[in-house]
Parts: structure tokens; sequence; C-alpha cells
């Protein structure tokens, strides 16, 4: 009687863990798999340094950005965060959202970002394109 108990136990904890392990499966268009990865990279490295304006800090970054953006930032001559909200007010926090494919080698994400502090809580959405160049997912736009 014993061992039967333990048999079902181990019978039911195999069945439990092999429920659990059943994968979801991921409705997102392959572009959007794609270049998912390089949005939220980017702000992640973006987030973890230096989020103020400096042509150090964009070069740091053109691994992630086409070149026709990073001409179009280097002209910029403030220290606002031209990747978020454009200003001094920093978010503490980003979420990569919903994506749309718009072409087969473009693709528009909504970035989420969040502020906190001991008095208030806000976010705020900004739109950010990326597109494919030379089989690289790279960013090439953002709006705010």
């Amino acid at each position: 009687m014993l061992r039967s108990n333990f048999l079902r136990a181990i019978g039911f904890f195999f069945f439990v863990a092999s429920s659990l392990s059943c994968a979801i499966p991921n409705l997102e268009k392959p572009e959007c798999q794609q270049s998912r990865q390089t949005v939220k990279e980017f702000y992640s490295y973006h987030f973890g340094n230096e989020m103020k304006f400096s042509r150090e800090n964009l070069r740091q970054r053109e691994r992630f950005l086409t070149s026709e953006l990073i001409k179009n930032l280097a002209a910029n001559n403030s220290e606002n965060d031209v990747f978020t909200t454009n200003s001094t007010d920093l978010p503490k926090a980003f979420r990569v959202g919903e994506c749309t494919v718009s072409a087969p080698d473009k693709t528009n994400f909504e970035v989420v970002l969040f502020w906190k502090d001991d008095f208030t809580s806000r976010q705020q959405e900004i739109a950010v394109e990326t597109v494919k160049q030379n089989d690289k997912w790279l960013i090439s736009r953002i709006n705010r």
C-alpha cells in the first residue's frame, strides 16, 4: 500500500512537472521576434549606463543604430536623453511592448517608459522603428 501511494505520488509529480514545462506558443511574427531582441538589448544597455547625451555615449550605442540615425543624432547639442523623452527627466525603467510589421524589413515597437519615486508614479510610451540592414536589425527612428 505504501509503495503504491509512493508510485502514485511520483507519477503525479511527473505529470505536473511535464504540464508546467509545456511552452506557450509565441504568436509574434518572426520579424518582431528578431527585431525585439535588438530593442531590448539597446534599452538594457542604455538604462544600465549614462543616459545623458554625449558624443561618447552615442559612439557606445552605434552597434544598435542605423548610420542615418547616428548622423542625425550627432548634430544634437544638448544633454537631453534623445533615446527616451528628449529631456533631462530620465525614466527609471522600460518595457518593450507591442510590435507591428510595416514591411518585411521594418518593424515598429511601443516602448513604455516608467518613472517612480516616493511621491509619483507615471509612464509614457514612445515608438521605436527598426529596420533590417545587412541581416542585422537596427534602430532607425524614435518618436516621442
